[in-house]
């Protein structure tokens, strides 16, 4: 029996990288204790690391053949062996080789926890490389068994689901996992496109939304909840808030719209803001309708004059005749002016009267007007009392999303 150092077993594993087309487990170089081989086997393994690590991998793995031959080998033995193999065999592109090797080094009982985990998600990489994607997902789960948080062997999972066809079990696997990534969202989000599940799909733009937001996530989350039976065309004006605050407003008609919305439901400071933005942005005031946009401009001027000239005589009305609505509306016109102390108190009261056309919109906007006045503790509150199958609590819980997870 000869003694030979292997100090160098794991230099050329930690050259192996990780990498989307070979999602190989980094290794460190560890430095082995000496073991003792005969010198049939421990020379030709000696010869082959030397190789190895001067990047001839192939000749490397040729001279292992010499310890194949050797018989009665010990579980160390074949244990070196097939570590050494391994690591060549990755290097040299040979996956079939490696693949055994891997299985060989897992399953011999020498590896630490840590190591074990490490070969296991290199072996699945390697069969994942070569396209076999059953024994890729078989080993992945073997990964995830061992570490329920590795977050890459999970990713595989599900892209060699998605690759193969299986959306069901992708999606199922997508939706057993806490806090997907924007990647894993955007896949989810793509398989429910293809299984039309359309419920499916807004509730994975919405978290989204909530925690990748991006502007073109919100255009087809608005676009979609628009569109959802029962929306009622009432909240058009608030949909447009939403958009404006969200930076989606970007056609000359969609200023003039929602300025006029803003007119007709008696919040001239609100359309004299939009305008404003609407300007300032470019949109407006400029080309063949330059003089249109002008007169907009003026009428919301002279009407937000007029409202002030009426506002105390409006509002004993509206508080003699308890009428909510009325109240709102003045209420959110207010606060739209910067008037936050004298508006919010008016929401307040017609939201404890609850008798408005649509009481749950009124709560909508008292929580809109909280947060243009800098209460936002107070808003998302209001937001959260929302309901409705209108599209009001639809509408309110976007409005949180925005107000917390801000573009």
């Amino acid at each position: 029996m000869t003694k030979f150092r292997l100090a160098h077993l794991g230099l050329v594993m930690a050259a192996i990288g990780f990498t989307a087309a070979a999602p190989i487990a980094g290794f460190s170089s560890v430095a082995y204790a000496a073991e003792t081989v005969r010198a049939e086997i421990g020379k030709p393994l000696q010869e082959a690391q030397k190789l190895a690590a001067a990047g001839k991998n192939k000749e490397a793995l040729a001279k292992l053949k010499e310890t194949d031959a050797v018989g009665g080998k010990t579980a160390n033995e074949t244990y070196l062996i097939e570590r050494t193999r391994a690591s060549a065999a990755v290097a040299a592109g040979d996956n079939d080789a490696a693949a055994r090797a891997f299985e060989s080094v897992i399953n011999s009982g020498k590896l630490s926890p840590a190591e074990s985990a490490k070969f296991s998600e290199a072996l699945a990489g390697i069969y994942y490389r070569a396209k076999d994607y059953n024994k890729a997902v078989t080993w992945f789960q073997r990964v995830l068994k061992d570490n329920p948080n590795n977050s890459s062997a999970h990713e595989y999972i599900v892209q060699i689901l998605y690759t193969s066809g299986k959306y069901a079990e992708a999606a199922k696997e997508l939706q057993s996992t806490k806090n997907l990534s924007e990647n894993q969202l955007g896949m989810l989000a793509n398989i429910q496109l293809k299984q039309n599940d359309k419920a499916g799909y807004v509730q994975t733009l919405e978290k989204m939304a909530a925690s990748y937001p991006k502007a073109q996530t919100w255009a087809d989350l608005l676009q979609r909840v628009q569109t959802k039976p029962g929306f009622s065309s009432t909240l058009s004006l608030d949909l447009l808030r939403l958009r404006l605050s969200l930076g989606l407003l970007t056609k000359p008609n969609d200023y003039m719209e929602m300025s006029q919305l803003a007119l007709q439901a008696g919040n001239p400071a609100e359309a004299i803001k939009i305008i404003d933005q609407g300007y300032k942005k470019g949109a407006l005031g400029t080309g063949a309708d330059a003089a249109r946009h002008q007169r907009l401009k003026d009428l919301a001027a002279k009407t937000q004059t007029e409202f002030d000239a009426k506002l105390a005589a409006n509002q004993a009305e509206a508080e003699k005749a308890k009428d909510a609505d009325a109240l709102a509306n003045l209420g959110f016109a207010l606060v739209s002016q910067g008037k936050a102390d004298k508006g919010l108190p008016l929401l307040e009261e017609a939201v404890k009267l609850g008798t408005g056309k649509n009481p749950e919109a009124i709560k909508l906007h008292q929580g809109l007007a909280q947060n243009i006045a800098g209460k936002k503790a107070a808003a998302l509150n209001t937001l959260k009392s929302v309901k409705g199958t209108d599209g009001t609590a639809d509408l309110a819980r976007y409005w949180t999303m925005n107000i917390n997870h801000p573009m």
